[in-house]
């Protein structure tokens, strides 16, 4: 019996009737608790089973129920490395208890189930949209709302009201009180609104951020996204589990290719399916490959940010060259599509071996040229060190994952803590940082990179013969010399093509230690052609909720070299 098991196991005994069904598909454990009791059994889970994370919370909408929507907590716990999904099933306007005093993450999850899909949420302290704009109508991933009916915003949302802003000065005055206070009152006109972005530079993409400053330090901040949501899960629903996989590219297209394989994996998974020896080893070359160009376009612009040029041209050199190789390998360079749900679209070209050790050593050159430069220079160390800290317990209240995690010093990352595709026969170390803040960040990124090399040269040291595709007509496209001269491979082809791969019915939740953190997919089948839902975990998403948190109190440019070293990739935040 597995470790999630005796958990269900426990909590029936401590909560009873109150635990209304569990059940086990794929591996993933879920319980149904009643409505009443929900922040209970939650909060048990949390103080008593040592699930420190509350990792996502997705909506699913059965309009023919009576108790429409579900809506599932995804919980980890890191420290007994186990995982539950707990449910609780709600009617059209009937309330759900917040769990936002249990977990910090709650805040943003919530604010999506209740923006998408209409789910209000008792107790939550600012509910209100997140990813559609402030002047949508309607809740757009219910199945009764048209994929087609896009709606404009006329004019936008001013995130402080005029209460917050004397609030902030009352705040502001009580700080500088005291016998030896130098500063006068602070009256709600000495403070300044600010927009950080969403069209700047320096905020890496659309991304909004409001700040109010007594003089040049940030008092308070909110954020607001959603500026490119490209509906992501709902054209989910309207496409083939296959057709899905394009979109996959646009999540962080910093490092497509790891989506790709991580979706691959986790339909895989609910298929109950396992890809051959060889495709698996290729994803881990290629989701390397990624993880490297991921981490040097983010210290390389990270590094301009804070007035760091030369450094940009040592890496972006770099990033450039494996571009090249996987523009080789699949036709395209930022959005590259590769995996395919069974295997890859193809087996690697003749050269890819030997071009890709050249460039493993070209990395190693330009990451000791750039170490050189700034592991003890003054200016660096000025801008990065204690500069947008967070503590390890609101880490993983805020649902961190990825580098931002292990720089608080918590070694945790999935290809170890869940291997999957073969990453047990890899030897790597796991860096990890002290402080969690700027510094660390970036020097956990800087190391990652080399272990990443050494992670892609032992799978070119073994990689092993085979094919890349599973002999299995049902889920991968026959060859085309099949197509071409039978009916049977034509007839097959068109029925994955038009009707797409038959998944079985159930529920799954994929995942794996993306660029950015864990990347996610829950996803829900009906036994059709396509996903009955499909809710994306980016890890972006809880790192950019805690901006707020690592910037107030500091100034500008302090929240710029933090936004930075949290790349934050809006396409996968927005979705």
């Amino acid at each position: 019996m597995s470790m999630s098991q005796k958990l269900v196991d426990r909590l029936r005994g401590e909560f009873g009737d109150a635990i209304l069904a569990a059940g086990s598909h794929r591996g993933d454990e879920t319980v149904t608790v009643s409505r009443d009791r929900l922040l209970d059994v939650l909060g048990h889970l949390r103080d008593v089973e040592g699930c420190e994370q509350l990792s996502d919370i997705a909506g699913v909408d059965y309009p023919k129920r009576g108790e429409r929507f579900e809506v599932n907590y995804l919980l980890r716990s890191l420290s007994n490395n186990h995982r539950l999904r707990v449910k609780v099933d709600v009617a059209e306007d009937q309330p759900v208890p917040s769990a936002t005093k249990l977990w910090r993450s709650a805040d943003w999850h919530e604010r999506e189930v209740y923006d998408l899909f209409g789910v209000p949420f008792a107790g939550h302290p600012d509910l209100r949209r997140i990813l559609c704009h402030h002047e949508f109508e309607g809740h757009a991933l219910r199945k009764d709302y048209p994929i087609e009916q896009g709606q404009e915003c006329s004019r936008p949302e001013h995130l402080f009201a005029d209460e917050d802003v004397v609030r902030a000065a009352k705040r502001a005055s009580a700080m500088v009180a005291g016998p030896d206070a130098t500063h006068d009152e602070v009256h709600p006109s000495d403070l300044l609104t600010e927009n950080i972005g969403p069209s700047h530079p320096a905020m890496h993409g659309a991304l909004r951020a409001e700040i109010l400053l007594d003089g040049e330090t940030i008092l308070e901040a909110r954020t607001e996204i959603g500026y490119i949501h490209r509906c992501f899960e709902k054209e989910a629903e309207d496409h083939t589990w296959a057709q899905v996989m394009p979109y996959t590219d646009r999540l962080n297209y910093c490092s497509a290719m790891l989506n790709n394989s991580i979706y691959a994996a986790a339909v895989e998974k609910l298929l109950g399916v396992e890809v051959t020896p060889r495709c698996q080893a290729i994803r881990v070359i290629v989701s390397e490959l990624s993880r490297i160009i991921d981490h040097l376009v983010c210290v390389c612009a990270n590094l301009v940010d804070i007035g760091a040029l030369t450094n940009y041209w040592y890496l972006y050199n770099i990033r450039e060259s494996i571009y090249q190789s996987l523009e080789k390998l699949c036709g395209s360079r930022l959005t590259t599509n590769y995996a395919r749900i069974g295997g890859l679209s193809h087996d690697l070209y003749p050269e890819f071996d030997a071009e890709i050790r050249v460039k493993m050593n070209e990395l190693m050159a330009g990451h000791t040229d750039v170490m050189k430069l700034i592991a003890r220079n003054r200016i660096f160390l000025d801008r990065t060190v204690g500069v947008g800290a967070i503590s390890r317990a609101d880490a993983l209240s805020f649902g961190f994952t990825g580098p931002c995690l292990r720089a608080t010093g918590l070694d945790w990352d999935l290809r170890k803590a869940a291997p999957y595709s073969g990453y047990e026969q890899y030897s790597f170390e796991i860096p990890t940082g002290t402080n969690g803040d700027t510094y660390d960040r970036i020097m956990v990124r800087m190391a990652e990179m080399v272990q990443s090399r050494s992670i892609v040269l032992q799978a070119l040291d073994k990689l092993p013969d085979g094919p890349v595709n599973l002999d299995d007509r049902a889920i991968t496209l026959p060859p085309k010399r099949n197509v071409y001269q039978s009916i049977e491979g034509v007839m097959s082809q068109f029925k994955l093509v038009y009707e797409g791969i038959q998944v079985p019915a159930g529920e799954a939740y994929g995942f794996g230690e993306g660029a950015n953190g864990e990347l996610g997919f829950f996803c829900v089948s009906d036994g059709s052609g396509h996903p009955y839902r499909m809710k994306v975990r980016p890890p972006c998403f809880p790192i950019f909720s805690a901006y707020t948190h690592l910037i107030e109190g500091a100034m500008i440019p302090d929240a710029i070299a933090t936004l930075g070293s949290l790349n934050i990739i809006a396409g996968e935040l927005d979705r």
